[in-house]
């Protein structure tokens, strides 16, 4: 049975993280930032594992919504907590409002993000700022605890003490993760680290360009104490997560800052496209199935997000997996208890597959049967085709370790190879990089989905998006890729119900970033809303 995340060694540690941590670790989420103050309780470090607790609290904050056995002990309050973990909360924002899926749930103004009809008072965006802005403050915490001073004065288990500038480095390529997510979503917001006062105070805003540059010059500075690729435990980010997250910056800076930093992409891509990471040499199905931690699609996983059948539950891909199965649809064929009738494929997305040669590729994974094409209704479920790709079956066709199938163990990865090499492709027909070697990283991807392989004259930058969604769908991408591409607003690529519209409709160019949350703004006013709210 796998771990609930290599990080803690051990399942005993994560009951360890609960018992120590006890209640939930934010009681108002109306105050946002808030440091956390059951991390600063000196009675935590008298365990000399309380810094590897601490840590595994960093990394399991993008999975679970809380510290208790399942999703008790939530984070966050004032929303169901399993709407509120992070991955849940990014797949809500990055997904829903693109050609690629949609979603037939009523709740509250989760309708509005499958149309762009979305406003400040949206809960499910004041979510994904909260979770940005909660996993921000631990990670400040987590500094503040782990100054040599701090360390000096605890017993600390020598294999932990040795391995601190690695732990202070994870924790701020976190913070420098969800604040490059928060200024993609939602463009100008606070910087706040920790040299800030702990507890209430106001952020101000600050400029994109200030925050672009606050999170290069943060993963720039953190290399040096970043593990080597491949040599940190699994789940843990090493120093190619951290180019791969910095190549990803420059890529987005157009956007961002309206400054083209592509040349400085591609050197940062280097780094992740030179390391020890591979391409899967399995099935593209195995990368998204129960045991994708051992059964070689690890070997492409720049930085996943861990998951448990066990441990983990609502959030990420036990979410992607059950609301993926609709009643046409047999629930014991992903290894889960029932199927909660919810994300299907637009029509767009699914014609995508259609207008490349190779039309068995292995990518292309939809349910059909009793699903119509097109969708006249986004509330019913058998409108718009079904998803197989995320599942909690094994690779021997096994189930996952949840013995209900209640919840699943499947990995989520946040960054991958193949993304690298797309990237790549893109940078190479903005003119860096080698356009031969593009169509060798493209045709590597395609051969292994038995799609068929491109020629140098079919590059360009249509193909690439396209192709970008044909092998990153559902990963979290596309929004941005949208944008970055300037597909996402205006009226140059429609999709149905774009706009609020049958078969889509222009949309603003304000709707590329979201909202700042009114409760955001009530509890901060100096806060200043985005354009066109």
């Amino acid at each position: 049975m796998k771990k609930m995340l290599d990080i803690l060694g051990k399942k005993a540690l994560l009951l360890l993280v609960i018992m120590a941590i006890g209640v939930s670790c934010t009681d108002d989420l109306d105050v946002m930032p808030q440091d956390d103050d059951d991390f600063t309780a000196e009675k935590f470090y008298e365990n000399p594992q309380a810094y590897r607790m601490f840590l595994a609290k960093l990394y399991l904050g993008l999975a679970k919504a809380g510290n208790g056995e399942g999703d008790g002990g939530e984070d966050l309050q004032g929303i169901r907590n399993d709407f509120s973990p992070y991955l849940r909360a990014f797949y809500t924002l990055q997904q829903l409002p693109t050609d690629e899926s949609v979603i037939a749930w009523q709740d509250g103004n989760l309708p509005s993000m499958n149309s762009h009809t979305w406003t400040s008072n949206n809960e499910f965006i004041y979510v994904m700022y909260s979770r940005t802005f909660y996993q921000i403050s631990l990670a400040n915490e987590f500094l503040r605890q782990s100054t040599p001073d701090k360390v000096g004065s605890r017993n600390v288990d020598p294999a932990i003490l040795n391995d601190m500038k690695s732990y202070r480095a994870e924790a701020r390529f976190l913070r420098a993760l969800s604040l490059y997510h928060a200024m993609d979503l939602f463009g100008r917001v606070p910087i706040v680290t920790e040299n800030d006062p702990v507890g209430f105070f106001y952020p101000q805003q600050r400029e994109k360009i200030d925050i672009f540059n606050y999170i290069k010059d943060e993963l720039i500075a953190i290399d040096a104490d970043l593990k080597e690729s491949r040599t940190n435990e699994y789940g843990r980010v090493d120093k190619i997560a951290a180019k791969m997250l910095l190549s990803k910056l420059y890529l987005n800076a157009e956007v961002y800052i309206g400054q083209p930093k592509y040349a400085e992409a591609a050197d940062a891509l280097q780094a992740v496209l030179n390391s020890t990471y591979q391409i899967a040499n399995v099935p593209y199905k195995y990368l998204f199935m129960a045991d994708n931690d051992v059964n070689g699609a690890q070997n492409e996983f720049i930085f996943p997000v861990r998951f448990d059948g066990q441990y983990t539950t609502s959030g990420g891909t036990n979410y992607l997996v059950h609301a993926s199965i609709l009643s046409s649809m047999n629930a014991s064929d992903f290894g889960v208890d029932g199927g909660w009738k919810g994300l299907r494929a637009r029509r767009e997305f699914v014609n995508k597959f259609a207008d490349v040669t190779g039309a068995s590729d292995n990518r292309a994974m939809f349910h059909t049967t009793g699903q119509t094409l097109d969708i006249a209704s986004i509330a019913d479920e058998t409108q718009g085709y079904g998803v197989t790709k995320w599942t909690n079956k094994r690779s021997d066709g096994s189930n996952g370790s949840n013995p209900t199938g209640a919840f699943v163990d499947t990995d989520f990865p946040l960054f991958r190879l193949a993304d690298a090499y797309l990237m790549y492709a893109e940078l190479a027909v903005r003119g860096q990089g080698s356009l031969s070697q593009a169509v060798t990283y493209v045709n590597a991807l395609r051969t292994r989905a038995n799609a068929g392989t491109i020629s140098q004259g079919d590059l360009n930058l249509d193909f690439i998006l396209a192709e970008r969604s044909r092998e990153l769908y559902w990963e979290c991408h596309r929004r941005q890729d949208l944008i970055r591409f300037g597909k996402f607003t205006g009226g140059s690529y429609l999709w149905q119900w774009k706009g609020n519209s049958a078969n889509g409709a222009p949309i603003s160019d304000h709707l590329k970033l979201f909202p700042i949350p009114d409760r955001a703004k009530a509890a901060n006013p100096t806060l200043q809303q985005n354009t066109g709210y």
